[in-house]
């Protein structure tokens, strides 16, 4: 019957979350008798055997080699293909992250077979092949795309899109994976991150994000405060990013990161096509803005036509007293 492969994608030894909901989706879509394999590198692999089994995985592979402790594209795309090969996938699966977007393509090309990306919703074809909802137009509209024939059909998946699922009486079995051996062409030596690590947008629950509204960098504090309160991520609008009031790796936007949280505020922020295109598949959106007519309130679940400057320190308040 073969099997559908998803890649665990971990940060330092930790597993992200957004995989988990990509190999649970794999068990959704495995049929009468099709295996739902995973795969993880690097370090202390196996550790991720009851977390992967609890999402829905019969067996993972692993590679426990120190090389993959460090995200290397020609490493992690042969080790991947390696495992597609070992476990018979018909299907492979991953997080749309920055990560599962670079591999996947890469692989895909190995492989020479489909690529579905961003999915937002994935069935299976008659023939067995892969069928995916993505956004288009900036996120104004969708279109279903499909891998009807070409093995193992891929697919990235938009994080917090697909529920992960928890059944802590299920672990995968472990498997090793040996991988071709040879010197890749480049090797990742080490990984270099902010002094004060903050919640990633792309993976948070919750997002709540700033824009020109705030008028002055300073006043970010406003949104820090609130996303803190609520245990969220800052996201932060094109504007002010190129304005260089906050960090890129806080852009939420087509040109920034893609996020799909339950929660989204967005404060001071008008919603120009860019910005909406990153944050429209939001489960719940809350607009906060002084101009009623300002794009964002059409696509939100609830607004607030105010001042941030009096809205922000008053709903922080309230949220630390719950």
């Amino acid at each position: 019957m073969g099997a559908i492969l998803v890649l665990l994608e971990r940060r330092e030894g930790s597993l992200k979350s957004a995989s988990l909901q990509a190999v649970s989706a794999a068990r959704r879509l495995a049929g009468s008798g099709e295996a739902v394999e995973a795969l993880a590198l690097g370090t202390s692999a196996a550790a991720c055997a009851a977390a992967a089994g609890a999402a829905g995985a019969d067996r993972l592979h692993v590679v426990e080699d120190s090389a993959y402790d460090l995200y290397a594209a020609e490493s992690y795309a042969s080790a991947l293909a390696a495992a597609a090969a070992a476990c018979g996938a018909t299907v492979i699966l991953m997080a749309g992250t920055a990560l599962g977007r670079d591999v996947a393509a890469r692989v895909a090309a190995r492989l020479r077979t489909g690529l579905l990306t961003d999915v937002v919703e994935l069935e299976r074809t008659a023939g067995g092949g892969l069928r995916g909802k993505r956004p288009v137009y900036s996120g104004k509209a969708f279109a279903w795309a499909q891998v009807p024939d070409a093995r193992p059909a891929m697919a990235t998946l938009r994080p917090n899109v697909f529920a992960a699922t928890n059944d802590p009486g299920r672990v995968a079995e472990v498997v090793p994976l040996a991988v071709p051996s040879g010197t890749p062409r480049a090797v990742t030596v080490r990984l270099e991150t902010a002094a004060q690590q903050e919640l990633d947008v792309a993976e948070a629950p919750i997002v709540v994000s700033g824009g020109r509204g705030l008028k002055a960098p300073e006043n970010f504090s406003l949104v820090r405060d609130l996303a803190h309160a609520l245990g969220g991520a800052v996201g932060a609008s094109r504007a002010v990013v190129d304005a260089g009031w906050i960090d890129h790796a806080h852009q939420v936007g087509q040109t920034g990161k893609v996020v799909s949280p339950s929660l989204y505020v967005a404060c001071g922020i008008s919603g120009a096509i860019q910005h909406l295109a990153g944050m429209s598949s939001s489960k719940v959106i809350v607009a906060i803005n002084k101009d009623a007519e300002a794009p964002i309130f059409k696509i939100a679940t609830y607004g607030i036509v105010g001042d941030v400057f009096e809205v922000l320190p008053k709903l922080t308040e309230e949220i630390k007293k719950l």
